[in-house]
């Protein structure tokens, strides 16, 4: 057992010590914790608190404990508890005296916050390049398809045209948030603790802006019991995520419905959808089902730590050692999620004839006829109500509103002419030519902007 056990008279309980065991969660943080340690010794050398000798001595045996963990030959032990001891034991073990001086003028509390913040970093920065390949996927998509018209939804209900590049846009707009706050996160990580000890600060006169330095934060804590006892990096992440996967969810949604006999917009490619056990015919979504599925694991992952940090009064307690198992699962489902959720929409097929077909069946034109008549110099309201009363008509006899005739339509209004017959798809496209619109002109600078945006995002 650990030779921090020194002012007890009693072996820990084995199944206390099992269950106080981190080691199976946290030995993912293995090449932060050395990175940690080596800036630290480099630190504890520079200021004479050890020799040059032993800094040497300690980094190269911590360089080794880094071979050996990433070959596989280092045995974790349980009983050392948690990574951080079983890298130390093992240093000591290799190196003798001088492993022994590492731990000088830090505490694991402040251990363990650098290393989170080391693995927080990192996971935020592969996120935000998985984000910008999925809008890329998007932005290939849209690019394809631009002239693709399809209906507009409310309430699932087909409500005006719209261009499907500018569907697609939007989920890009939702993506470039996520990464907007995930950059945010970043500042707040960007942090470094070491050096604030177990509550107090440390006793020696360090450098903590060297160590920075080392280890790329820009700056250092400015309180050691804050340092040492917030989460609040993980929980931000957590959130973040967790608005990222809810609009993974949202587009998985739509796939599943798009996908569907009912729709038939698109189809999934093989890869990305799996059969019935029972049913033959069956071509099952189960990627997006399971992205949509998979949101709900994150969430559970922020309330967890939210409900954890609630009642913890300053400074560190043993509750806090239940942050990294939910934070490693938020930030592999998430990153995986991204992954999948790429491939998926660069091997999707557009059913573009369907989609059209779609767009301009019904009564989806209705709006249209409303700004026709306010165009004629009625007012909207009462144009909507002569609008509504002209559907409800169409509707009663089976009928769509370009099989009417112009004395039908006149019957509801005067104002109606011949060249309401010229009212289209594409001149209800074509119409919403604002900045944010649906018009082609708009989606095409949408287009480049968001290209502009992501910029290149490698492969």
């Amino acid at each position: 057992m650990s030779n921090i056990r020194g002012r007890f008279q009693k072996e820990p309980d084995k199944t206390a010590a099992k269950y106080s065991a981190s080691i199976f969660i946290d030995w993912r943080l293995y090449p932060y914790d050395i990175q940690g340690s080596i800036a630290h010794a480099r630190m504890l050398g520079k200021q004479g608190i050890i020799t040059k000798r032993e800094t040497t001595i300690i980094v190269k045996g911590l360089e080794s404990i880094a071979r050996e963990i990433e070959s596989g030959e280092f045995k974790f032990d349980p009983e050392l508890e948690d990574v951080h001891m079983n890298i130390e034991a093992r240093l000591i073990e290799k190196v003798g005296a001088a492993g022994r001086k590492l731990h000088t003028a830090r505490s694991r509390n402040d251990q363990v916050a650098v290393d989170t913040r080391l693995y927080a970093k990192d996971a935020i920065n592969k996120t935000v390049l998985n984000i910008k390949l999925l809008q890329k996927a998007l932005l290939d998509l849209a690019e394809a398809n631009k002239t693709v018209a399809m209906p507009g939804y409310t309430h699932v209900q087909r409500a005006q045209p719209v261009l499907l590049a500018h569907h697609l846009l939007a989920y890009f707009e939702m993506l470039q948030r996520d990464t907007g706050r995930f950059s945010d996160c970043l500042d707040r990580v960007d942090v470094l603790p070491l050096g604030s000890g177990a509550v107090a600060g440390v006793a020696y006169d360090i450098d903590r802006e060297f160590v920075a330095n080392e280890l790329g934060f820009s700056r250092i804590s400015m309180n050691s019991m804050d340092a040492v006892s917030d989460r609040d990096y993980i929980i931000e992440y957590e959130s973040a995520a967790s608005i990222c996967m809810m609009h993974l969810s949202r587009l998985a949604e739509e796939m599943i419905l798009w996908s569907s006999s009912e729709f038939g917009f698109v189809e999934m490619d093989d890869a990305y959808a799996t059969g019935s056990s029972i049913m033959p015919q069956k071509k099952n979504p189960d990627i997006a089902e399971l992205v949509r599925g998979k949101t709900g694991r994150v969430y559970g992952r922020l309330v967890s730590l939210l409900t954890i940090m609630k009642g913890l009064p300053l400074s560190y307690n043993s509750d806090m050692q239940e942050d990294k198992e939910g934070f490693f699962d938020c930030v592999d489902t998430l990153l995986s999620s991204l992954e999948v959720f790429k491939g998926m929409i660069s091997t999707i097929k557009v059913n573009s004839n369907k989609m059209k077909k779609a767009a301009g069946e019904g009564y989806i034109l209705a709006t249209d006829l409303a700004d026709y008549l306010v165009k004629k110099g009625d007012a909207f309201r009462d144009a909507h109500g002569v609008v509504a009363r002209l559907v409800a008509y169409a509707i009663q006899n089976n009928k769509d509103l370009d099989e009417l005739s112009i004395d039908e339509y006149r019957e509801y209004s005067p104002l109606f002419d011949d060249d309401v017959t010229s009212i289209s798809v594409e001149s209800s496209l074509a119409a919403r030519d604002n900045p944010g619109g649906t018009a082609p002109s708009q989606v095409e600078k949408a287009l480049k902007k968001a290209k502009e945006l992501i910029g290149g995002t490698g492969g």
